[in-house]
């Protein structure tokens, strides 16, 4: 498995699991479970969850799946940011590690900006680092002058920036990818596939056909590319997770890469940051 460094020197695999969605259908609750312990035995070690999917229903149902093998997993969750204050970070995060049944988050993520101050939560997540609680912390969907503005508040121990970005959605290449790249602050991409609206697109296809894949293993291969970046898709069944584990053996050329970036074009412009 690639491996991507945290700042603090850890290593995570550049392939992740995200579960945004699940534990939504009571009747695909074991296959989901058993979706993720496959994903772990694969090397696909982190996984991703927050408070916000299903309103802790998610942090429940990976509670489950890592039940025994807790050692094995580089845990995330994520904090609404109307909890990311020094009142309510510290709840939020103990509500967390109940539904996951654990004693400490390995990477714990300010969902979005909210109304709280920046240098506010950074306080908030350096207490709960010091009282054992979380390993680290980082962020979710900051932009460039969001990041800049974290750094100025104390927030120089952020360990990620997890962000819209796949083949759809490549504004951060213009200056947020950059920005993170010099400081050694890896980006951690989400719905990398698009929420699965990829896997239908012609340019993919053809390039699955050539390389006897899928176009969803080409859009994933084409974010593991690159140094520094953490893919999470969610796979919901064993057999969707052996598809996105083999997107890491998967090697695009040169002429896979031009043929992507003129179906995909990078703007011209930055953009602000999308996200969903």
């Amino acid at each position: 498995m690639k491996t991507v460094s945290l700042p603090d020197g850890a290593t995570v695999p550049a392939l992740g699991q995200g579960t945004w969605m699940m534990a939504e259908r009571a009747g695909r609750r074991a296959e989901e479970i058993a979706a993720l312990r496959e994903g772990v035995d694969l090397g696909m070690t982190l996984i991703d969850t927050a408070e916000m999917y299903g309103e802790g229903a998610a942090e429940t149902l990976v509670g489950e799946a890592i039940a025994g093998i807790r050692d094995r997993v580089f845990l995330v969750s994520k904090a609404y940011p109307q909890n990311a204050s020094r009142a309510r970070l510290a709840r939020s995060c103990e509500a967390s590690l109940r539904r996951l049944r654990v004693e400490r988050l390995d990477l714990y993520l300010l969902h979005w900006r909210g109304d709280v101050p920046l240098a506010e939560t950074v306080e908030a997540m350096e207490r709960l680092v010091d009282g054992g609680k979380i390993a680290r912390w980082g962020v979710s969907n900051l932009d460039t002058d969001d990041m800049e503005e974290l750094v100025a508040s104390g927030g120089e121990r952020c360990a990620t920036d997890q962000i819209l970005y796949n083949l759809t959605r490549r504004s951060p290449e213009i200056d947020l990818l950059p920005w993170l790249e010099q400081r050694h602050i890896p980006a951690m991409a989400y719905s990398p596939v698009e929420r699965g609206r990829l896997v239908d697109h012609s340019a993919l296809r053809a390039i699955a056909e050539r390389k006897g894949a899928t176009a969803s293993q080409i859009a994933l291969a084409w974010l593991l590319r690159r140094p520094g970046v953490i893919a999470i898709p969610k796979a919901s069944s064993i057999a969707h997770v052996r598809d996105n584990r083999a997107a890491v053996d998967l090697q695009l050329d040169e002429a896979d890469l031009a043929a992507l970036d003129q179906a995909f074009p990078r703007p011209r412009e930055r953009k602000p940051l999308e996200m969903i």
